[in-house]
């Protein structure tokens, strides 16, 4: 069973998202503040990170970046979640491994999680 942390400002997204992850099987922690994001990682080792983009405290690039400068943590496979139009670039710049764009089918949530877990 796969650990996945989910991070959003959204609880409905959260909620929503940790049910269909938890329905494919997964263990699922769900982060409503971006600021618990890098002590979770550090603690709870998931085996992917999700992460919207836009947040208040820190966005999901900033939180991107900080993780992919810690040794024991870039190894950990990111995928930022954003309705924003400028959202892949500034994700993949950030460091992230994938994008999947707002508002997602939950198929296409499903298989980006397998593909980056494979």
């Amino acid at each position: 069973m796969s650990k996945i942390l989910i991070c959003d400002d959204e609880q409905e997204i959260l909620d929503i998202t940790r049910l269909i992850l938890e329905d494919s099987g997964h263990e699922v922690l769900a982060v409503i503040n971006s600021s618990n994001v890098n002590m979770l990682v550090e603690t709870e080792q998931p085996d992917i990170l999700l992460i919207d983009l836009w947040m208040p405290g820190l966005s999901g690039d900033q939180v991107v970046r900080q993780l992919r400068k810690n040794e024991q943590l870039k190894q950990i496979p990111i995928v930022v979640i954003s309705a924003s139009k400028d959202g892949k670039e500034i994700a993949y710049a950030a460091g992230a491994d994938d994008f999947l764009e707002k508002p997602y089918d939950l198929d296409a949530l499903i298989d980006i999680v397998e593909k980056q877990l494979a």
